[in-house]
């Protein structure tokens, strides 16, 4: 069989084309291709989700409008949470006086969570206008909300019910002064409610400031982001806004987890995965192409290591700032694959000490340490733990463990690999949330079998040559 060169193959994935495929011929193919684990729901974009919370009147939603405003080319769509007030009963509406609008109890939090749930599977929700007169909800025709690429949830208490504030990708607190926050509430509740001032008053000494010491205040501490003075803090929405953007151009995963990095894809990363991702290529072209891509990862490790600023004198006299690099590191490879990476490492880190790491699989759950040989001082190092492929997570589990358990501190460890599925992502950065992952290319899935898909096969025996060197990594039938 005659097998495309690389520079060829090179060249064709560097053509100008849709998200990097020809399509010519897909759907001929697509029938023949393994089909992974992953449902359609998992496949649909996630939303980047926004809690932003605060006092009544802080200003929160002067900050929504302020950023929906600068993300005007994105689609962003606002969900408050007073449109889930429960409806007064008689009784209830009988001494609404004495009804506490700012207690979680007010609230449906069930309805709530149901929207947020569609919206994040990419379902178009009615959500319910609560008349602040009636105190109903069924008063005026439902909102159509569709899906949208930002989803911005604004209330007094979406920080208080735990499943509320997992949903986020963000939190924002918005502070502002109890007198002022007073004064707003006075001129919205009588103007937009039409209530009178004294009960207004009333309704602040006795349900708003209390509730908002018990219940909305101590949720300030689950906040990513405080905002003082609200709209009128231009600086801090312009660096919220310049946040989103960057989440939004990540992969899903970076935006559920902020220990994630993928290095930034271009045609020419691209193109050196469809080579060595292909079964037809030679071995001497996949280790090539493989060594380009790890030296790529390598770096983008390495510039997560910290730094101390240092100043050297140039030829020509002058000073120069720049910095010094991190003395203490060392590397850790999982045999065999991980061997793959040594000579990136070592090409990038002159000198530095590489440990070893033996885990057996057993099946396709179970992991069994066999052999480990680590540097006498490695509690007191930065870690680069090397495996180029980061499947089900399971062995990486054991690594990672197994460097904690010598005394490295978590914070310390730099999991670097060529490609991570989703399922693996997942459950490293939950058991290890202080580690840092860098990968070049998110899969799909796994398959029946635990296989990363498309994944690149055995990374080790096609790296490593255990068949013969001129022999063509054919597909499995």
């Amino acid at each position: 069989m005659d097998t495309k060169s690389a520079v060829d193959l090179m060249e064709s994935s560097s053509e100008v084309h849709f998200s990097g495929f020809h399509m010519d011929g897909f759907e001929q193919r697509k029938s023949n291709t393994e089909q992974p684990t992953t449902s359609a729901a998992d496949m649909y974009k996630q939303p980047f989700v926004i809690g932003v919370a605060g006092g009544a009147a802080s200003g929160k939603t002067a900050v929504c409008d302020m950023i929906i405003q600068q993300l005007h080319d994105q689609r962003v769509v606002l969900v408050n949470q007073d449109s889930f007030y429960h409806n007064l009963t008689e009784e209830e509406l009988a001494r609404v006086q004495d009804y506490n609008f700012d207690h979680p109890d007010a609230f449906d939090t069930e309805l709530l969570l149901s929207v947020m749930d569609k919206l994040k599977r990419g379902e178009a929700v009615d959500i319910p206008k609560y008349d602040f007169k009636s105190y109903k909800s069924d008063m005026y025709p439902k909102r159509r909300v569709n899906p949208s690429d930002v989803i911005i949830l604004e209330g007094i208490l979406v920080f208080h019910d735990p499943r509320v504030r997992e949903l986020m990708n963000m939190k924002i607190f918005v502070d502002t002064d109890a007198d002022v926050r007073l004064a707003r509430r006075i001129r919205r509740d009588t103007g937009e409610k039409g209530r009178d001032i004294a009960v207004v008053l009333d309704q602040y000494s006795k349900f708003v400031k209390p509730a908002f010491d018990d219940f909305i205040l101590p949720t300030k501490k689950y906040a990513d982001i405080i905002i003082p003075r609200g709209g009128d803090n231009h600086v801090a929405i312009d660096l919220i806004v310049q946040h989103i953007r960057t989440k939004l151009g990540q992969h899903d995963l970076c935006k559920i987890y902020s220990n994630l990095y993928v290095i930034q894809s271009t045609f020419q990363i691209r193109g050196m995965h469809t080579l060595i991702r292909d079964a037809q290529i030679t071995k001497h072209d996949f280790v090539f192409y493989s060594d380009r891509l790890i030296r790529l990862v390598v770096e983008h490790g390495l510039g997560h290591l910290p730094f101390t600023e240092k100043q050297v004198i140039t030829p020509t006299g002058s000073v120069y700032t720049g910095v010094d690099f991190c003395k203490r590191l060392c590397g850790v490879s999982v045999i065999r694959s991980g061997e793959s990476m040594e000579n990136a490492l070592r090409a990038c880190c002159k000198g530095i000490k590489i440990g070893k790491i033996l885990i057996h699989r057993e099946g396709d759950n179970g992991q069994q340490l066999i052999y480990e040989k680590l540097p006498n001082d490695i509690s007191d190092r930065h870690v680069l733990l090397l495996d180029p492929i980061l499947g089900t997570g399971n062995s990486a589990v054991q690594a990672i463990s197994l460097l904690i358990r010598k005394g490295v501190p978590e914070s310390n460890i730099i999991f670097l690999n060529l490609i991570s599925a989703p399922q693996g992502v997942h459950v490293v950065c939950k058991k290890f949330p202080r580690i840092k992952i860098v990968t070049s290319e998110i899969e799909i899935g796994l398959n029946k079998d635990y296989r990363v898909i498309p994944g690149m096969g055995e990374f080790g025996d096609r790296y490593f040559g255990t068949d013969d060197d001129e022999q063509l990594v054919t597909p499995s039938q």
